[in-house]
């Protein structure tokens, strides 16, 4: 089985001078058919992740871990161990949880979490939500969609898990469609898309619209920066060269 396409991603995520992820922070993962996904394993390192270090995971095993209730961090260690194909293969990441729902909404190949700098620097602040919802340039609605999903921090794990379903799960009744990215509350960016390129795409802009951000709060004095309308981002969203410009990115 080959995760050429996860590896990549992985890499491109990790690469140091990005400063999206260090050490063991992050992971990835990718649908690999309808019974089951690769993840990182835990403890690996995206910049130089090799085969080895990705563990194959049945959906089924992990997506039932949503439906119960006050499961102790031993009993959810071994349902992780369970959920390999591979029993020899290393333990997947805690966070293979919520990659495991994420992968099963409509048009979701692959899920890229990284801890970027820059991002976190307005999730470890007042500003994270309107970050959210608030758009600045036209290329980061094509990269990372009109709106993100707003997490308010939570506990690592299941209780994330299920924190990121609720708050999907309303994002995609409000707007027809899964997002295309996730920003979780002093924690970090989850980037999602059908290609492995949609995912590294949407985790660069978002950066840049980070850094934007910060850089417009402080020319004006501390003040929110200036963004697009809602009119404006709708009429960027329903152009039909920002389609064709997608579907030629591979988004």
């Amino acid at each position: 089985m080959s995760f050429d396409a996860l590896l990549q991603l992985s890499h491109e995520l990790g690469h140091e001078q990005r400063a999206l992820a260090i050490l063991g922070e992050g992971n990835t993962s990718s649908r690999l058919d309808d019974q089951t996904f690769a993840v990182k394993a835990s403890g690996s390192n995206l910049a130089t992740l090799a085969p080895e270090n990705v563990t194959t995971c049945r959906f089924a095993d992990l997506l039932a871990l949503l439906k119960t209730k006050r499961l102790s961090d031993a009993a959810i260690d071994e349902a992780l161990l369970a959920s390999r194909t591979d029993p020899k293969a290393k333990k997947p990441s805690v966070e293979a949880i919520f990659h495991a729902w994420l992968l099963t909404l409509p048009g979701v190949n692959f899920v890229g979490h990284t801890h970027p700098v820059s991002v976190n620097g307005l999730l470890c602040s007042k500003w994270g939500r309107m970050f959210s919802a608030r758009r600045l340039f036209p290329d980061e609605i094509v990269c990372c969609g009109e709106q993100s999903v707003f997490v308010p921090y939570t506990d690592p794990g299941l209780k994330l898990a299920e924190a990121i379903a609720a708050e999907t799960t309303t994002f995609i009744k409000k707007h027809g469609q899964p997002p295309r990215v996730i920003l979780l509350e002093n924690h970090g960016l989850i980037a999602l898309g059908s290609t492995s390129n949609a995912v590294l795409a949407a985790t660069l802009m978002a950066d840049k619209a980070a850094k934007i951000f910060l850089h417009a709060t402080s020319a004006n004095g501390g003040k929110p920066p200036q963004f697009l309308s809602p009119a404006q981002v709708a009429r960027i969203a329903g152009r039909p060269d920002e389609h064709y410009r997608r579907k030629m990115l591979k988004m």
